[in-house]
């Protein structure tokens, strides 16, 4: 008897563990749902629902001017834009801007919206110092730290 419950709770066990694994893999960040079909993230980012980024997109060779395309919802922006910052791989801002929405933003939809940043490439001291990233920071006029948020993607300098 104390055998076959052993056995039956290592079982229990087992499925509960390929159970979990099985509910990871379906949540794989690697896909995108797009209505009823799944593509791979590759045209486009999708960050929480929130900022879909068409270019760039994660570890991309970035160059001056950075032209910087996506939708976000409209809670993301105030007054028809956010600020994008644009760091070195210490994390020093080399540049700054907004992004503007091209559509109406008074909305819960998604709205297009685009930005460009000049800047110099970072000093090159070796393979790490290619390394940057983008930063687009939801606007949040009231300060409190609970509406913060942004998307930060990993970028390269050419």
């Amino acid at each position: 008897m104390k055998k076959t419950l052993f056995f039956v709770g290592i079982l229990v066990i087992i499925a509960g563990f390929l159970w979990q694994v099985g509910l990871k893999m379906k949540d794989n960040d690697d896909v995108v749902e797009n209505g009823n079909t799944e593509e791979p993230l590759k045209d486009f980012l999708n960050y929480k629902d929130l900022v879909i980024l068409e270019s760039p997109l994660p570890e991309e060779i970035v160059t001056s001017p950075l032209v910087i395309k996506g939708q976000a919802r409209g809670t993301w922006f105030f007054e028809a834009s956010f600020p994008v910052s644009l760091v070195d791989w210490d994390g020093r801002i080399i540049a700054q801007g907004i992004a503007t929405a091209t559509d109406d933003w008074m909305t819960e939809e998604f709205v297009p919206f685009t930005a460009s940043l000049e800047f110099e490439n970072p000093q090159n001291i070796g393979d790490f110092s290619r390394r940057g990233a983008l930063i687009l920071k939801k606007d949040n006029p009231s300060g409190l730290p609970e509406h913060d948020d942004a998307l930060e993607l990993t970028v390269y300098f050419k």
